[in-house]
């Protein structure tokens, strides 16, 4: 029997129904970024029924369990985020959250779930694996540093590098049982930036009395984008945005200072440090010429992820050659981020999206939305692509 059919056939509808419950369980009881310390003890009794081997804390709640194949060979990793955002959940399913404030908006509880599938495929397919299997279960992707970052400080792979490793991600307007792929610089880095314009505030009536730090943060921001977008790089997508502007006065009191709170995406890791320099040298510069000061705080986020060319086009063909041709697509590049790029840094690596919405609809949850809904057909797609490749990876050599 193939291994596609013997995938097919461990992924029983009993199987599913027990791994969907898991997701639903999993969406009911969120929990924030590096606080996923109930949802790590629930997969950790999962894996603890199953007799899986594990290594457990990383990064508090970080989870890296382990199948060794009956055959030697090389070693490959799959990676899944657990942490969820803080969003009231509003999507109106039985199963919502009951954790006030914080919602599984980005799909994560879905990525754990396929990872958990893959693990009870593969633990039945020891004999067929060449090498070993590492799966991670990551705290923090949604707050930078970023729990990738973190893990491979706290030498996760230390005496156990993987030669490879691969990761999934929903994606809302892809429809469920489709998955697409990009070889090559695929999502942007992502940098957080803190501006604190200070002048001296006062009487909304009496100008000549203050030095407006409003004003000052109005030029700050203009200038930024119009500066930002003239000299970046033609061949290089750049996004400068600002999200938060407090000025806490009133209608007739000027405050003393201003805060400015944006992101800074690109494509390209050298233009992003000059941009770094700009934005300082801007804000800086116009406050000063307005008799004011400005402190910036850019605090780096994740780099640009970089999905290797071999691994994915590999895995691509792969995907076809277990899902067919028509249901596997090719992805453009997106502005948004993924700490998953820490790991591509350091192995070569390979981020592929799951398609999540009812086939033949045209409505579309979108991610980080209170509405945010899965269609769950899509659970057995990502399980029985995670569990394919990692048997069909670690056959060829070199990947």
């Amino acid at each position: 029997m193939s291994i596609q059919n013997q995938i097919e056939t461990l992924l029983s509808d009993q199987q599913l129904e027990e791994l969907i419950e898991i997701r639903r369980h999993l969406h009911r009881f969120p929990e924030p970024s590096f606080e996923e310390h109930e949802t790590s003890a629930y997969i950790r009794r999962i894996l603890d029924d199953w007799g899986i081997e594990y290594k457990f804390p990383i990064v508090e709640t970080g989870i890296l369990a382990r199948i060794r194949g009956s055959n030697p060979g090389k070693r490959i990793a799959l990676r899944s985020d657990m942490d969820a955002l803080p969003i009231t959940e509003q999507s109106g399913l039985e199963f919502q959250s009951q954790n006030q404030g914080i919602m599984h908006a980005c799909g994560h509880d879905v990525h754990m779930t396929s990872l958990l599938g893959a693990i009870r495929v593969l633990d039945q397919l020891k004999e067929q694996i060449d090498g070993e299997v590492l799966f991670l279960f990551q705290p923090g992707e949604e707050k930078v540093p970023g729990g990738a970052k973190l893990m491979l400080e706290e030498g996760i792979f230390e005496g156990q590098k993987p030669d490879m490793i691969i990761a999934q991600h929903v994606l809302p307007d892809m429809d469920a049982g489709h998955v697409g792929f990009k070889p090559g610089i695929y999502m942007a880095s992502n940098d957080e930036i803190y501006i604190t314009v200070k002048g001296k505030g006062g009487h909304g009536a009496l100008p000549q009395h203050i030095n407006d730090p409003i004003l000052m943060a109005s030029h700050i921001l203009i200038s930024l984008q119009q500066e930002i977008n003239r000299k970046s790089p033609s061949d290089v997508p750049t996004v400068l945005s600002f999200g938060k502007v407090i000025a806490n006065g009133a209608t007739n009191v000027i405050p003393d200072h201003v805060t400015l709170e944006g992101t800074l995406r690109t494509m390209n890791e050298t233009w992003r440090k000059e941009a770094h320099r700009l934005i300082d040298r801007i804000a800086t510069g116009i406050a000063s010429s307005m008799g004011g000061s400005c402190d910036v705080e850019i605090r780096h986020g994740y780099p640009v992820l970089h999905n290797d060319e071999q691994l994915t086009e590999a895995s691509k063909n792969k995907a076809v050659e277990l899902l067919g041709k028509d249901q596997v697509e090719d992805m453009d590049i997106r502005m948004t981020a993924e700490d998953f790029a820490w790991f591509a840094q350091t192995i070569p690596g390979m981020m592929f999206r799951l398609g999540i919405r009812e086939p033949g609809s045209d409505q579309v949850f979108p991610l980080h939305t209170p509405g945010f809904r899965v269609d769950e057909s899509a659970l057995k797609t990502g399980i029985s692509l995670l569990s394919f490749l990692s048997v069909e990876l670690l056959k060829m050599t070199p990947v």
